[in-house]
């Protein structure tokens, strides 16, 4: 396990504030043992959460061509046909992931291919796990083609307490299943959108493992 690079940052800042705070506590509370202790040890664990929320999992990706992989760590929260018009224009199985704090929040391409479709949209801060947060929320969409034609849609989705997007797709590249697609930080959201024809390998509420967990199959 180790921890992603846009964390290093926010990490060393978290820890000059919690040495500041603490000399702060130290001659504040000096006569209330106590209450300094525990405020120390809350101090301890906002570092402790701070650095787990960056940790970068060490995965080994089975690699297979007719898989969809889980892009991320979370919660299946959403699995229905729709039709997507805005870059695909076409009826598409969506199955939606919700990260809560406690989960990786590393994103990974789903499939190999090219990218073809790379954008991204500055939006609201809805709660990731609310329908309308795929449309409204700040996302970034990045659509891959794979060698048979068939396209992902993969859109990361920022929630309501998320700082930031770091989408690492870069338009017409070619990019491997398992590769590292990017970062949402502090709460979100992946939604992955499929041809109708796939055969779908998970339920409402399944906890998921991304690049481990296989999402769906192609026909």
């Amino acid at each position: 396990m180790k921890i992603h690079k846009v964390g290093y940052r926010i990490i060393l800042l978290t820890v000059l504030i919690v040495l500041l705070l603490t000399i702060v506590i130290h001659y504040a509370f000096y006569r209330f043992d106590t209450l300094r202790y525990l405020l120390y040890s809350a101090e301890l664990l906002i570092l402790f959460f701070t650095v787990r929320f960056f940790r970068y999992p060490n995965r080994i990706i089975d690699k297979n061509e007719n898989a969809v992989y889980a892009p991320a760590d979370g919660r299946i929260v959403v699995i229905e046909e729709l039709s997507e018009n805005k870059y695909l224009h076409d009826d598409r199985i969506q199955i939606s992931i919700f990260m809560s704090p406690m989960d990786v929040h590393v994103n990974f391409y789903p499939i190999s291919g090219k990218v073809v479709i790379c954008d991204y949209y500055e939006g609201d801060k809805i709660v990731a796990w609310h329908p309308k947060s795929s449309e409204l929320n700040e996302h970034s969409s990045v659509v891959v083609e794979d060698t048979k034609k068939r396209k992902v849609l993969i859109k990361q989705i920022a929630g309501a307490m998320a700082r930031r997007i770091v989408c690492n797709a870069k338009q017409d590249e070619m990019v491997e299943q398992g590769d590292e697609l990017g970062i949402i930080k502090f709460g979100s959201r992946v939604d992955v959108l499929l041809p109708t024809t796939v055969r779908v390998n998970v339920d409402m509420n399944d906890k998921v493992v991304a690049k481990k967990t296989i999402l769906a199959w192609f026909e």
